[in-house]
């Protein structure tokens, strides 16, 4: 398959090629063996984490916890862990959602390397 000079210009190419992957670690913060191992393990890995003194793979994060339900008191928020023990169900001061909606649920569990 090589032929007679092909393995003479893989190696003058190689100090370019390696020469490249110094130069993508203040770009994406890994190096090649990085990204392989975050690949191979569908984790974010990279040097970089354990130059700052971190865990070599980004730990899993656990899901949000739901916010409190809020409501409007006199003169003051009252705010429960549970709405669900509320005599009469009053609306909530937020005006946002509680959990996360499927594609923000989906983004949060993704592998590595995002695609």
């Amino acid at each position: 398959m090589w032929q007679d000079g092909g393995m003479v210009w893989l190696l003058r190419l190689a100090p370019l090629l390696l020469s490249g992957c110094g130069a993508a670690i203040p770009v994406v913060h890994r190096d090649l063996f990085d990204v392989a191992w975050s690949a191979i393990t569908g984790r974010d890995c990279s040097i970089v984490r354990l130059d700052r003194n971190e865990t070599y793979c980004r730990p899993i994060e656990p899901p949000p916890v739901p916010p409190p339900y809020c409501t409007r008191s006199l003169g003051t928020v009252d705010c429960w862990s549970d709405p669900s023990h509320l005599a009469d169900h009053p609306p909530d001061v937020a005006d946002g959602p509680r959990v996360l909606t499927p594609a923000q649920e989906a983004d949060r569990t993704a592998l590595w390397p995002p695609i």
